[in-house]
C-alpha cells in the first residue's frame, strides 16, 4: 500500500486514542460509513450505509446487509439531522469531498473519523470541475486535487464491474499496462496474426516478448508474459500502443512447443478463453466481458487548466501514426522518441534486413539498405503529417542485431536462398551474433560506427520526408531531431555525427531546400552524464533514456530485476521499483551532473526524458525541478504527464 501511494516507511503509523462509543447496546444505537459526494460518479449528493445495534466493523467487513444512510432519518432523525450539519461543516472545512465513520449511542451522535474520501477517476474530476464552480475551490487548486495516475482508467477498456466482482482470479502478475482484455490464447506472435485476421481476439502469452513480436502484440487485445518487470520490452511496447499487459506472472508453467501452460492447476492450451486485468495483474480463467472507457467533459475541462499552469512540456515516444496521432489527440506537442527498429518488423521490410546482416561486403549491405529506405522514408513522412510540425526526435537503430536474425528453420531456408549461402552459412552467422550479455553488446551507436551505411541510409530517409512534408505543408516547420543512441564517448558522437551531418547537407542540396535539422544524442550510459560537458560540444539536444541508465547505474538488468525486487521489498531495501519511479538519489543525480556540464558549454542544449519515468508523477515533478524542457512517454500516458507537470509547476512556484 505504501509503495503504490508513495508513503515512504520512514513516516511510521499514526495512531488515534480515544474513548469507545458503542453502537451495538441495543435498537437505539447504530453505525455507519458516509460521503458527502458519491464516490463513483462524483455527484453531489450524501451516500453511506447505516446498521442499527452493530459497531463500525460490521459494517465495513460485510457481515451484515446494512441500509442506505437515507434510513437512519426514520430510525434517529434528531442524530440524522445532526448528522446532515456535521456533514456539510466537515466538506465547507476541508473544501473536498469526506470519508466519514459516525456511532450512534443511545441516540446520542459521534463521529469517529473523517478523511478525504478515495474516488474512482472519473469522479475525482467531476468533483475537482464543481469545487471551482461552487467557489470552494480555485483551478490551481483543482488541478493539484486529482492524483495523475488515476487518469490511466479512463483511457482503456475496463471489465464489466457486474461480471468482475462474480470472478476470482487464478493468478497475478505485474500490472504492466492498464485496461482489461478478454480472448483466446495463443502462443506465437504469427498466430496472434492469423487469429485476429480470422476476426478473433486473442491474449498472446508468451515466456517472453521480443521486437520481432510486434505485428502480434498489435493484433492482441492483450499481452501476458511470464517474465519481465514493469520496463520489459512486453510492458513498454503494450502501453505505447494502450494495449492490456500482465508481466511477469511466474506462478505459469510454460510448454511453448506444446502451446500450452499450467497454472492454478489448470492446463490452458490454444484457443482456451483467458482474461487479465492490466491494472492490478489478476489473471481469470474464461472470458469476462469488457467495456469501452468513456471520458467525461469535466476530462478536458481539467487538462486545459493543467496546461495553463505547467511549464514542462510533453512529447510522446510513438513509432506509428496511429500511436502518434492518438498521442496527438491525447495532447502531446511532438514526439520524444521514435524507436525505428520498430518499423524493420513488417514482413516486407524484414527480409531486407536480414539481408543487410548477412552481406558480405559493403555493397551487398547498402544494396539491401536500399530496399528498405523507401519504407522509412514512408514512416517518418507519416509520423511528420501526424505531428503536424511538431518536433519529431528519431532515434536510429538501437537492438543488437542478433534480435532481427530468423529462428524458424523455413525462415532460415528462405534466407539462405535469397543470399545465394547455405543453410549452414546463415546458421554460422546467427551463431556468430550471439552475446553473453547483448544488452550491454554490439547495439546503439555501435552498429552505425561498425556499419555507417545503416546512419547514412536512415539518415537520407529522414530529411527526404521532411523536405516531402515541408514542400506539402509550407506552414509547418519540420525540424527532423536525429538522435544517436548509446554514446559514452565524445568520439563516437563525432564519427556518427559526421556521416549524418554529410549525408543530410548532401540530400538537401540536391533538394535546393532550406531545411533545419538536429544531431543530439541520447544519455544513457553513466559516463555520457560524466562527460556532458565534451558531449555537449557535439549534441544539439540530450535525451535521458532512463530506462538503460537506471539498469546501467544499478548494475540490474530491467527484464531480470522482477525475480528478486520482491525480497527488496521485503527488507525495505527499496521502497519502489527503480525501472518505474525514477532513481532521484543515484540515477536522479547523473541527470543533474549532465545538465550542470552541458548547459554552459552549449547554451542552446535543450533537454528531455524519454525513459519510461517520463510517465511517472514523481519523476515528472523531478523533471521539473531540475529544469529539462521536456518529458516524452507512451501516448496513453500523456495526460497522466500534462496533469503531473502541472501539478510540479503548481507546488513548486
Amino acid at each position: 500500500y505504501r509503495r503504490d501511494n508513495d508513503i515512504p516507511y520512514s513516516w511510521g503509523t499514526a495512531v488515534n486514542v480515544q474513548s469507545m462509543a458503542f453502537g451495538n447496546m441495543g435498537d437505539d444505537c447504530g453505525t455507519g460509513v458516509a460521503f458527502t459526494r458519491d464516490p463513483a460518479t462524483g455527484e453531489k449528493k450524501l451516500m453511506g450505509e447505516f446498521l442499527i445495534n452493530a459497531q463500525g466493523e460490521d459494517v465495513v467487513a460485510g457481515v451484515r446487509t446494512p441500509m442506505p444512510i437515507a434510513k437512519m432519518a426514520e430510525e434517529f432523525p434528531e442524530a440524522y439531522a445532526q448528522f446532515v450539519d456535521v456533514c456539510q461543516i466537515l466538506e465547507n472545512h476541508y473544501r473536498d469531498m469526506q470519508d466519514m465513520e459516525f456511532t450512534v449511542e443511545n441516540k446520542k451522535l459521534y463521529m469517529l473519523q473523517t478523511r478525504n474520501g478515495k474516488r474512482t477517476a472519473q469522479a475525482a474530476l467531476k468533483i475537482a470541475c464543481d469545487l471551482v464552480d461552487e467557489g470552494m475551490r480555485t483551478e490551481e487548486e483543482a488541478v493539484a486535487m486529482i492524483d495523475p495516475r488515476n487518469l490511466d482508467t479512463l483511457l482503456h477498456p475496463q471489465f464489466d464491474p457486474a461480471a468482475l466482482k462474480a470472478a476470482t482470479p487464478i493468478g497475478k502478475g505485474l500490472g504492466a499496462s492498464p485496461g482489461a482484455a478478454c480472448g483466446k490464447v495463443v502462443f506465437t506472435a504469427e498466430d496472434a496474426e492469423a487469429w485476429n485476421a480470422r476476426g478473433e481476439k486473442v491474449v498472446l502469452v508468451r515466456l517472453e516478448t521480443s521486437p520481432e513480436d510486434i505485428t502480434g502484440m498489435k493484433a492482441s487485445q492483450g499481452i501476458l508474459t511470464v517474465r519481465g518487470g514493469m520496463t520489459s520490452h512486453a510492458a513498454v511496447v503494450a502501453r505505447g500502443m494502450g494495449t492490456c499487459c500482465v508481466s511477469g506472472c511466474g506462478d505459469i508453467n510454460m510448454d511453448e512447443e506444446n502451446k500450452k501452460f499450467t497454472l492454478a492447476g489448470k492446463e490452458f492450451h490454444e484457443g482456451d478463453y483467458i482474461s487479465i486485468d492490466g491494472s492490478t495483474g489478476n489473471i481469470y480463467d474464461g472470458a469476462i466481458p469488457t467495456v469501452d472507457a468513456t471520458i467525461a467533459g469535466e476530462f478536458e475541462r481539467i487538462m486545459s487548466w493543467a496546461d495553463k499552469f505547467r511549464t514542462l512540456k510533453v512529447r510522446t515516444n510513438a513509432d506509428t501514426p496511429a500511436d502518434a496521432k492518438k498521442a496527438r489527440e491525447l495532447g502531446a506537442e511532438g514526439i520524444g522518441l521514435c524507436r525505428t527498429e520498430h518499423m524493420f518488423f513488417e514482413e516486407d521490410r524484414i527480409a531486407a534486413f536480414r539481408e543487410m546482416i548477412c552481406a558480405d561486403t559493403v555493397e551487398e549491405r547498402e544494396a539491401a539498405l536500399d530496399k528498405i529506405l523507401p519504407y522509412q522514408q514512408s514512416d517518418f513522412k507519416a509520423l511528420y503529417e501526424a505531428l503536424e510540425g511538431c518536433p519529431v526526435t528519431i532515434r536510429f537503430l538501437d537492438p543488437p542485431l542478433h534480435e532481427f536474425v530468423p529462428t524458424e528453420e523455413e525462415d532460415i531456408k528462405k534466407l539462405a536462398d535469397a543470399q545465394g549461402k547455405s543453410v549452414e552459412d546463415i546458421k554460422a552467422i546467427i551463431t556468430s551474433l550471439h552475446e553473453f550479455n547483448p544488452m550491454m553488446g554490439h547495439r546503439g551507436c555501435r552498429l552505425a560506427v561498425t556499419y555507417p551505411e545503416i546512419a547514412k541510409m536512415q539518415t537520407k530517409a529522414v530529411i527526404r520526408a521532411a523536405i516531402e512534408v515541408q514542400k506539402a505543408h509550407p506552414d509547418w516547420t519540420v525540424k527532423p531531431e536525429i538522435m544517436i543512441p548509446l554514446v559514452c564517448e565524445i568520439k563516437e558522437l563525432k564519427f556518427v555525427k559526421k556521416v549524418v551531418v554529410e549525408t543530410a547537407d548532401a540530400e538537401i542540396a540536391a533538394a535546393g531546400v532550406d531545411l533545419k535539422y538536429e544531431v543530439g544524442t541520447m544519455i544513457e550510459i553513466p559516463r555520457a552524464a560524466l562527460t556532458a560537458d565534451e558531449i555537449a560540444t557535439e549534441a544539439d539536444f540530450f535525451c535521458f533514456g532512463t530506462n538503460d541508465l537506471t539498469q546501467m547505474t544499478f548494475g540490474f538488468s530491467r527484464d531480470d530485476a522482477g525475480k528478486f525486487l520482491n525480497a527488496y521489498y521485503d527488507t525495505k531495501i527499496f521502497e519502489n521499483d527503480p525501472f518505474a519511479k525514477l532513481d532521484q538519489t543515484g540515477v536522479g543525480k547523473l541527470m543533474e551532473t549532465a545538465i550542470k556540464l552541458g548547459k554552459p558549454v552549449n547554451p542552446n542544449l535543450h533537454i528531455g526524458i524519454c525513459g519510461e519515468h517520463g510517465g511517472d508523477p514523481s519523476s515528472v515533478e523531478f523533471c521539473h525541478k531540475i529544469g529539462l524542457d521536456y518529458v516524452s512517454c507512451s501516448p496513453f500516458r500523456v495526460p497522466i504527464a500534462r496533469l503531473a507537470a502541472a501539478q510540479a509547476a503548481v507546488n513548486n512556484k
